[in-house]
């Protein structure tokens, strides 16, 4: 009952976090993008500045447009925000604020089989080092590349991120926004759609498939996790090691080895289940292991 009780309230929070930043609804009928001043704000999670709906920026979206900027060179507005999002919640944001993350979950809720990797197995351990790789690409060589003018692009965004193609580039498209934008579209279009289509079938039988392997937001705020104000904590003379902590966790984390993990969305599965509240959180910034 908990658990069910806990996991209605996250999805209506996130449901709402996702209209918020999207209020703009009327964009998606005239396949307008908003341009106002909102747009200079980042949101902590991934929604794409071409949504029609989108009132906020994606921070990984500003931080290569600005990267690019021979003006800017160094966006340290993106940084601080970066930064601000990560240190104060940690992946908190993935669990509780992402749309892109809340549009898996609603694909996972589709009744078909569920594929559940093993975390042991080499095959997770190598997927899940991928998100990681692209963060260092993002922050340390694509800023050279762009410095040196031998890329002019976003290229995460134009090549990799679903989030855009779903919440921005079919949304305009069905609009017919620009009668010119059916022109352009070619390979790197074709692309992004097998792409995005690809991990939206997976999204139906794997837990968010895209945050566990490929999000290079998501691995920041992972870093995050360890170091944010929001910790989750573990009190092992409570604890009567009935395993319903990780048997409920989607992440498929050994909670009480690894609390607060680089994995750990923080949905707070397990502090639901716990039947003792062996698992607790606080906004201290400490983390206790009390015995």
């Amino acid at each position: 009952m908990r658990l069910k009780l806990h996991e209605r309230r996250r999805f209506w929070g996130q449901a709402g976090f996702t209209l918020l930043t999207n209020a703009n609804l009327g964009g998606f009928f005239r396949g307008k993008i908003y341009q106002g001043g909102l747009k200079q704000v980042c949101v902590p999670g991934l929604n794409c500045y071409s949504c029609p709906g989108a009132l906020g920026s994606c921070p990984l979206g500003s931080w290569q447009s600005l990267v690019l900027d021979p003006l800017v060179k160094i966006p340290y507005y993106v940084i601080g925000f970066l930064l601000g999002f990560g240190l104060i919640f940690g992946r908190l944001i993935c669990g509780r604020l992402c749309p892109f993350g809340w549009f898996q979950e609603l694909l996972y809720k589709i009744p078909l089989p569920k594929l559940k990797l093993s975390r042991s197995g080499k095959l997770d351990r190598l997927l899940r080092n991928v998100k990681f790789v692209l963060l260092s690409f993002l922050v340390l060589i694509f800023p050279v590349l762009a410095w040196q003018e031998l890329v002019k692009s976003p290229l995460f965004c134009q090549y990799v991120c679903p989030a855009g193609t779903v919440s921005g580039g079919w949304p305009l498209l069905l609009a017919g926004a620009d009668p010119g934008l059916r022109l352009m579209l070619g390979w790197v279009f074709s692309w992004k759609t097998a792409l995005t289509i690809l991990i939206i079938l997976l999204s139906m039988i794997i837990f968010r498939p895209f945050c566990s392997y490929v999000c290079p937001l998501g691995a920041w705020y992972g870093l995050c996790n360890k170091f944010s104000l929001y910790q989750l904590n573990f009190t092992p003379s409570a604890c009567v090691d009935c395993g319903l902590c990780e048997r409920e966790c989607p992440m498929d984390i050994e909670v009480r080895k690894n609390l607060n993990s680089v994995e750990c969305i923080r949905c707070g599965r397990c502090k639901a289940v716990c039947p003792t509240a062996a698992l607790n959180s606080n906004w201290s910034g400490k983390r206790h292991e009390n015995i």
